[in-house]
């Protein structure tokens, strides 16, 4: 292997000091090619795709993440340990749970339960909160805001099953108040304080488990397209 990394093919140099992580590496080949100047593909082992390029004249990567807490934990833990990543953005989409949580809403997901076992790695005497980093929400609730878009910051599930077969699971984190549900956040939060770095997930409303509704495709795209540009505008703040 030419890098420590086991499922990366790349130099600690291609990479940016900030990085936003969206779950399909699809899209964040879309991203690249539609906000970066002169984007550069830095890893495309397993079609995991990474790009770094210039935002605003500041440099900024993209990559891909899989889906779950296993997958983007192993690219997360890679990008901080091997590779001179400071901060990670994750933007993905998310099954609202609240009543007042709408369609294309963006969540600001300030602390992440979960049913994942990853921190008893960590073997701490409890359980070990996973938390945002409190300077890229800080930013990002002041982009959101700054741009009139309708979000909400507070606590969200990161599910380790998508076909959950435990009874209420989705009622029991409704009524804690609980946001909406993903896969990765909690993962990413832990793997960030592990390596005493920053991760925060902005994610969009894209259906709600309660009510059946789903975005359609054309409302689906301008909504990403909201999550993209205040995470951006969020990562240019803490880019080179």
């Amino acid at each position: 292997m030419q890098t420590p990394s086991a499922c990366m093919d790349t130099e600690a140099e291609q990479l940016a000091k900030v990085v936003l992580f969206p779950g399909d590496p699809l899209r964040a080949k879309a991203l690249a090619e539609r906000y970066f100047e002169n984007p550069q593909c830095f890893n495309h082992i397993r079609g995991m795709f990474g790009y770094t390029g210039l935002y605003r004249g500041r440099r900024v990567s993209v990559m891909g993440s899989g889906m779950g807490v296993p997958s983007a934990t192993l690219y997360a833990h890679d990008l901080y340990t091997y590779f001179g990543v400071e901060s990670i953005i994750r933007i993905g989409t998310a099954g609202g749970l609240r009543a007042d949580v709408r369609m294309r809403d963006l969540v600001l997901a300030m602390t992440a339960s979960t049913s994942s076992n990853f921190s008893a790695q960590f073997s701490f005497p409890g359980l070990l909160a996973p938390v945002a980093d409190w300077s890229l929400l800080r930013t990002a609730a002041a982009r959101a805001e700054a741009g009139g878009l309708s979000y909400h910051v507070g606590s969200i599930f990161t599910g380790d099953a998508f076909y959950d077969a435990s009874p209420n699971v989705n009622e029991k984190c409704r009524d804690f108040g609980m946001l909406a549900v993903d896969m990765e956040t909690a993962g990413i939060y832990w793997e960030a304080m592990s390596c005493k770095k920053r991760a925060l997930s902005i994610l969009t409303v894209a259906n709600h488990i309660f009510t059946g509704e789903e975005l359609p495709a054309q409302e689906r795209q301008e909504a990403l397209r909201e999550m993209m540009e205040t995470a951006l505008d969020t990562a240019w703040e803490f880019a080179e």
